[in-house]
């Protein structure tokens, strides 16, 4: 086997996963696995530029993953970069601050990169099973983008578009640096409308109405899962391969987006950091599974960072 570290860095969080990875048999042994809220992309999508503040949020929890890298003495480490650092003009500070922590330099890497990543750590451990037909349509719905792929034992098509949680709560509900708490229909109906122009482009790349599973990964998924299910903490043993149906998701949807913020900060599954966006982020769920005709939506916790983690090991 070998012990490789992953790094996920995208426009909300940033994540680390640890493993033993033995190719031979398609196993991957998770050793750490966590996730740290930076919201890197606070306010790209309007200036164009990384915030100080976010890069040293960043910066910090590159310093205590390296910690941990070396405490398990990974042997290989990857560190991606999604998004926001794709789309910022000083994105040279954030490289040279993560190589001068880690070591190693970060790939920004482009949306279709990103879409391959997902769908691998996605449908690894999901060959073989009979109970789902192919092939899949894997959604990651990050901060600043949303990948979708679709393939079984290959990708067939892939497109990356710019309709993340918190890019979507900050173009449209976010007025002199307040959330609208709660949004207003007019504000809410200008986020379904962004989505709904990509789904158009994402509809001409990719053969969306050819899946016959839909795989949901990110915290705006994982997130809807846990709700539905009411946990009375964030769990992700009974939230993986979790289902849940189009109505159900269309409920949660429905409440997040009437809610306040106070609401939705007392739901026990609910991160802090998500609580502001994951009405953006439900609502990019709902239009995608409406655009598909999709009945369910079955959740992954194994996503990108897996595939990033396969891809070097």
């Amino acid at each position: 086997m070998t012990r490789v570290a992953a790094v996920d860095c995208g426009t909300n969080s940033i994540r680390l996963l640890v493993a033993d990875a033995d190719p031979a048999t398609g196993e991957l042994i998770e050793l750490d696995r966590r996730m740290t809220i930076v919201r890197l992309g606070q306010g790209v999508d309007r200036t164009g530029r990384l915030a100080p503040e976010a890069l040293e949020r960043t910066f910090a929890a590159c310093r205590e993953y390296a910690e941990i890298i070396a405490k398990h003495g990974a042997q290989r480490l990857r560190f991606v970069a999604t998004s926001a650092s794709r789309d910022a003009e000083n994105r040279e500070e954030f490289v040279g601050g993560v190589q001068d922590i880690l070591g190693v330099e970060p790939e920004v890497i482009s949306g279709d990169q990103e879409a391959e990543f997902s769908f691998v750590g996605a449908t690894k451990e999901l060959m073989g099973r009979e109970d789902l037909a192919r092939p899949y349509l894997v959604v990651d719905i990050g901060g600043g983008s949303t990948e979708f792929v679709v393939g079984d034992d290959h990708v067939r098509g892939a497109r990356s578009v710019d309709i993340g949680c918190v890019r979507m709560t900050e173009r449209h509900l976010v007025r002199d640096g307040v959330v609208a708490d709660p949004p207003t229909e007019e504000q809410i109906a200008a986020i379904r409308s962004d989505v709904e122009a990509a789904l158009d482009l994402v509809d001409r790349a990719v053969p969306l109405r050819d899946a016959r599973t839909l795989v949901g990964l990110a915290g705006s998924v994982t997130t809807v899962s846990a709700i539905a299910q009411d946990l009375p903490e964030y769990d992700s043993a009974r939230i993986h391969h979790s289902r849940i149906s189009h109505d159900r998701v269309r409920e949660i949807t429905e409440w997040l987006l009437r809610s306040t913020h106070a609401e939705r900060a007392a739901i026990p599954s609910m991160h802090p950091g998500r609580v502001d966006v994951i009405g953006a982020g439900a609502l990019v769920l709902l239009a995608i599974m409406e655009r598909i005709g999709a009945a369910e939506v079955l959740v992954s916790e194994h996503d990108i960072l897996d595939g990033i983690a396969w891809s070097i090991a």
